[in-house]
């Protein structure tokens, strides 16, 4: 009985080495911003000298308007606006292929079709006269058989770049009544 008692013992230490095997080990930079992170969240974010952040929101909801996009949700409490478009994704290039492809007997060979770019924007107010703004832009594609073909962050600096220049004209407008 003793001996059996020990056997077991035994192999419940063994079972439990084998499964601290198992165990993956989390590499110890997992948790720390890689460099390339760094600079998109700063090509992502703009700092604004202004408390007031029902005006950020305001004007930023105009500026998406302008650029297209229809406001999908907003939390103006929580400083938080979510817009999409929709737009076409042909690509010449893949039309080209697909005959090619398909003169050579290759069969169909899907092409994009149309496309949803999607914002989102989050404002924080860090003081009394400042606050920062940062936005984000994805965009997600189907092709015509209407499986998604891409999901994408999209990191143009252009893009940003555009979005904060018209926010800052459409805050200096406001702050002056113009």
């Amino acid at each position: 009985m003793r001996r059996r008692l020990e056997l077991r013992l035994i192999g419940l230490l063994t079972l439990l080495a084998l499964c601290q095997g198992c165990v993956p080990m989390v590499p110890p930079d997992a948790l720390s911003l890689q460099p390339e992170a760094l600079a998109l969240r700063r090509l992502q974010t703009r700092r604004f000298e202004t408390g007031d952040e029902k005006e950020i929101l305001r004007a930023s909801l105009g500026v998406l308007q302008d650029l297209g996009f229809e406001i999908d949700e907003s939390e103006t409490k929580l400083g938080v606006l979510v817009g999409s478009k929709d737009r076409d994704a042909t690509d010449p290039v893949q039309i080209t292929g697909r005959i090619v492809i398909g003169v050579f007997g290759g069969g169909d060979v899907p092409i994009d079709r149309n496309q949803k770019i999607r914002a989102s924007l989050v404002t924080r107010v860090t003081s009394a006269h400042e606050s920062v703004v940062r936005v984000t832009f994805q965009r997600t594609v189907w092709d015509d058989t209407g499986n998604i073909s891409r999901l994408e962050s999209l990191e143009n600096p252009e893009l940003y770049q555009e979005f904060f220049s018209k926010l800052s004209k459409s805050l200096f407008l406001e702050a002056f009544g113009i």
